[in-house]
């Protein structure tokens, strides 16, 4: 069949909107009509290629759509059905039979090839092969393929056009929150970075209770927003040494810190800011070979922890139903942080994410 996509045909391009084929899903595959698609960090990077994939290809990896057919051995949804994508994962390794697909360990195969297994690809453009299964989806097109492991059935009544960012970076906050550091009510937080994903983990940290909920940005429209998402206090760290003013605003430090901003200088700082026994989360995406530098002197008697963090350590199928859960109650309102584009206007969509005009652009289709 013919649908319409939005292709990187090579690096440090903008995306362009053509018409490409599409073949019929395969084995363990769901063809997907999209409603919507998040536009994430994670698209930019590999658009420019700072992590390779093949080229030229469909990216996105945030949609929601319907079930439209179902590939063999596919028994989990049918036509009809309303869907969120996740990331992708083999599901037989151990890892991924141990509950941790997020670190599946074919992890980059699996999100970032934009092949399948055999090397072939869903898409193809007059003739010529076009990267798919982008996180298992690649879901900037009005159809798609995907692997099954990468979709999530979700309730009749839910908004489509809202919920796709649910699949990466809301996940990836909002679970770096309550999976991976484990907060729990009274305890003391740091949110380095205000995007999406960082705004996932204050309405996170807010829902479970969290006491005091420290958002550092340099936008100060960012941190108002942060205010209305629960954060408790807020620092321009152009302004002020966030480092001091989080030391002051606790009395020693946080318990936990989340650095969403990829940048070492400020995952420097969220290990700074840790109390004793606190625990820094890094979920920014730096490119690979970065290197960061930490005191470990004082801070040996300091007993603090650091990790980094792979899409919140969520298992899809579990962690999405129970972030819908949260918007029904209102404890997740990620109506505030969207913008809606077409897909004409994907280029603009990634222009305004990156300027930080808007912090979660969502791409909509006919």
């Amino acid at each position: 069949m013919q649908t319409t996509a939005a292709i990187v045909r090579s690096a440090h391009q903008p995306f362009e909107v053509t018409t490409v084929e599409l073949g019929a899903p395969e084995l363990n595959e769901v063809q997907v009509r999209i409603i919507a698609a998040g536009v994430c960090h994670t698209d930019a990077i590999v658009r420019d290629q700072i992590y390779p994939t093949f080229l030229p290809a469909v990216f996105g990896h945030e949609g929601a759509g319907v079930v439209e057919a179902v590939g063999p051995g596919v028994t989990s949804v049918q036509p009809g059905d309303k869907v969120v994508l996740g990331f992708n994962s083999c599901g037989q390794c151990n890892k991924c039979l141990s509950g941790a697909p997020a670190y599946c360990e074919r992890f980059y195969d699996k999100n970032f090839a934009c092949t399948r297994d055999d090397g072939s690809t869903a898409f193809s453009d007059n003739g010529e092969k076009t990267g798919s299964h982008f996180f298992g989806q690649s879901s900037f097109a009005n159809h798609t393929n995907v692997s099954v492991r990468s979709v999530v059935k979700v309730d009749d009544d839910v908004p489509l056009e809202l919920l796709g960012p649910l699949g990466c970076g809301l996940s990836t906050g909002a679970g770096a929150i309550l999976n991976s550091l484990g907060v729990k009510a009274g305890d003391t937080v740091a949110v380095f970075g205000t995007g999406a994903v960082g705004s996932a983990a204050i309405m996170a940290a807010a829902a479970t209770g969290a006491t005091t909920i420290v958002a550092v940005d340099i936008h100060d429209s960012r941190l108002e927003l942060a205010r209305e998402l629960g954060a408790t206090h807020t620092i321009n760290s152009r302004d002020e040494d966030p480092v001091a003013t989080i030391k002051e605003l606790t009395d020693d430090g946080v318990d936990y810190a989340l650095d969403t901003t990829g940048v070492v200088a400020v995952t420097r700082q969220a290990v700074d800011s840790l109390a004793i026994n606190g625990t820094a989360g890094l979920v920014g995406a730096p490119a690979p070979g970065t290197e960061a530098t930490f005191e470990v002197g004082g801070s040996l008697v300091r007993g603090w922890k650091f990790r980094t963090i792979i899409e919140g350590d969520a298992i899809p199928q579990d962690f999405i139903p129970r972030l819908v859960h949260l918007w029904r109650q209102g404890k997740f309102p990620i109506e505030k942080l969207v913008r809606y584009y077409p897909l004409e206007q994907i280029n603009d969509a990634f222009a305004d994410s990156a300027s930080g005009e808007v912090i979660k652009p969502i791409i909509t289709f006919d």
